[in-house]
């Protein structure tokens, strides 16, 4: 069986948004679940937040090679606000509001300047 081979640039996207994933549910999958106890809300979180740095680790490591820091962190943070607004329309029920689409507009923004060639 051949070895799936995947880009050095698109490997520590992919692995970030898995890592997205595991780390926002681990940070507001229990406000649904308020009759959870604390403790147990912190353990499950605690284990949600290990399988995120189980992706998170490999994605920086493996994307340093390919991107800086900076910009390995502006990716994070780019798929960090999407995960959010997929998972609070989708899971929280809560709409996005005009506000909330102009700020992110506005880190998107700074997106570009990191990404674009020095000034």
């Amino acid at each position: 069986m051949p070895a799936l081979t995947v880009s050095p640039y698109a490997l520590p996207i992919i692995l970030l948004i898995g890592s997205n994933a595991f780390m926002t549910t681990a940070w507001y999958w229990y406000l649904r679940f308020k009759d959870v106890p604390l403790w147990q809300v912190i353990l499950i979180s605690w284990g949600l937040a290990f399988c995120e740095y189980c992706l998170s680790v490999p994605a920086n490591r493996y994307g340093n090679a390919v991107y800086s820091a900076a910009q390995l962190k502006t990716i994070q943070e780019v798929i960090t606000l999407s995960m959010f607004g997929l998972f609070s329309v989708f899971y929280l029920n809560q709409d996005v509001t005009w506000s909330q689409m102009i700020g992110f507009a506005f880190i998107a923004l700074g997106a570009f300047f990191v990404f674009r060639a020095p000034i």
